[in-house]
């Protein structure tokens, strides 16, 4: 095929050439709502598996389930250096009309994503007890977290390239089917689930087998877009699958959501070891009440990252491209969106905190400490929409060392100090508390931080000659 049928028929699939010409509310519609509506889905296979895990198998399955999380942030941390580090880089290159560079992009994301997967997913495994004992297991909830984990490490190298290759798929014009990837995932998960724990009685790792199951049908549908030459960035044996100009601006700017992750793991642990130890006997219940406010955070939390991943790709490439005001209007139009979304789950979680909470178990004891939780957990929950939209800002226009540091004050920096200081004085409510401290602190510093730039950026425009 020579060079000017291949841009006609690059032309005929879903160019991204229009993230620099239509409307932005327009394109914020075409690029988020499949986001969100992936997002979504994926936050209610999550919470769908947790419902199952806790009506089916009971408490300690709950807090087994919570004693994950950290290993599985850091699970993301590794597949998300490189999927969203991949998939900005995609989006720059592609706004300066450079298509075999972002070829390259594809290429590397797998092989790197494939890297990380099998180094990541083998030391996990082979050192799975201490990892889990080091997060806050106890001889009572381990076996529960260890069945869950040994299934979910195994999948790596097809979760991470899964992952790695969906977010290339939205960057590089394609949001309705990166959309549908996440969806079969989901479907496939939660159709299985129900089999796997109740009818074959597989307890807790049927949960985790049914994720694998969903990941596994998605990881085809996705690479077989890539396969596809007439995709506009598809993968090639003739571009360069190592490049290691392109893997260092990967690893550069997807370092911002890696540290997040990291942070949010090992935040997790020192939130776990002080309910255990301000928890007293409801310890493990604690753990558990966590996890059911943890699960449902994320759910308005992932709304809110699908905004952010369908803004990447605009502002990726009109920064590419210099268009600066459509950057800023892009921006604008998130946090909008990003403070609207936590709003309505602030309404949400101080309304019926008990009606969530009996969603996920029957424990009186459990949706006790669930309930007084929610009051503290969420009271300032709609600030972090703005936080979170913020910080990937930074990050979609290659500025990593900007993101980075938001990220480090709201999982981190503010937090670590609220966790040692607030449970010594008001005990669990006091974990509780630190958490929602922390956010409002994390927000201030996000604006300020975003007025300094762009006053700055204004600075450098009007000195430069007309």
């Amino acid at each position: 095929m020579n060079n000017s049928s291949q841009k006609s028929n690059i032309a005929a699939v879903d160019s991204p050439d229009m993230l620099g010409t239509s409307p932005i509310g327009k394109l914020l519609v075409k690029y988020s709502v499949p986001a969100i509506i992936a997002s979504v889905a994926t936050s209610l296979y999550n919470i769908i598996d947790s419902i199952f895990i806790g009506q089916g198998v009971g408490p300690m399955a709950i807090a087994g389930l919570a004693l994950t999380f950290p290993l599985m942030n850091l699970v993301t941390a590794f597949c998300m250096l490189i999927a969203a580090g991949g998939a900005t880089v995609c989006s720059i290159f592609l706004g300066q009309q450079n298509h075999a560079r972002a070829t390259d992009v594809a290429n590397n994301v797998i092989t790197f994503c494939f890297i990380h997967a099998v180094i990541f997913g083998g030391l996990s495994l082979i050192f799975l007890d201490d990892i889990l004992y080091l997060f806050g297991a106890t001889d009572e909830t381990i076996p529960y977290a260890r069945e869950f984990m040994e299934i979910i490490l195994y999948a790596t190298p097809i979760s991470f390239v899964f992952i790695g290759l969906n977010y290339l798929m939205r960057a590089s014009g394609y949001p309705r089917k990166a959309m549908i990837s996440a969806l079969i995932s989901v479907v496939v998960n939660v159709a299985l689930a129900p089999v796997f724990i109740f009818s074959l009685d597989l307890g807790i790792k049927g949960a985790a087998l049914a994720t694998v199951c969903g990941q596994t049908t998605a990881f085809v549908w996705v690479l077989s877009h890539f396969l596809n030459k007439k995709s506009y960035v598809h993968l090639s044996r003739g571009n360069r699958w190592v490049s290691p100009d392109i893997a260092r601006r990967i690893y550069s700017i997807g370092m911002s959501p890696f540290l997040m992750n990291v942070c949010a793991c090992v935040v997790v642990v020192f939130i776990n070891k002080a309910l255990l130890d301000y928890g007293g006997e409801d310890g493990n219940l604690a753990i558990g009440a966590y996890g059911i406010m943890n699960r449902t955070a994320m759910f308005f939390v992932m709304i809110v990252f699908g905004v952010t991943q369908g803004m990447q790709p605009i502002l990726g490439y009109n920064y590419g491209a210099g268009k600066i005001n459509r950057v800023n209007s892009t921006l604008n139009k998130g946090i909008m969106l990003g403070v609207i979304i936590t709003f309505v789950g602030w309404v949400i979680t101080m309304l019926a905190p008990g009606t969530v909470n009996r969603l996920f178990t029957t424990d009186e004891g459990l949706i006790r400490l669930a309930d007084e939780g929610f009051h503290i957990y969420f009271i300032c929950f709609p600030v972090v929409g703005c936080q979170i939209v913020i910080q990937n800002f930074f990050q979609s226009v290659g500025k990593p060392k900007i993101s980075i540091f938001l990220s480090l004050t709201r999982q981190l920096i503010f937090l670590l100090p609220m966790l040692w200081i607030l449970p010594r004085y008001f005990g669990v409510n006091g974990v509780w508390a630190s958490m929602s401290s922390s956010d409002i602190i994390a927000c201030i510093i996000a604006i300020v931080t975003l007025v300094v730039t762009k006053r700055h950026q204004n600075k450098t425009l009007n000195r430069q000659p007309a």
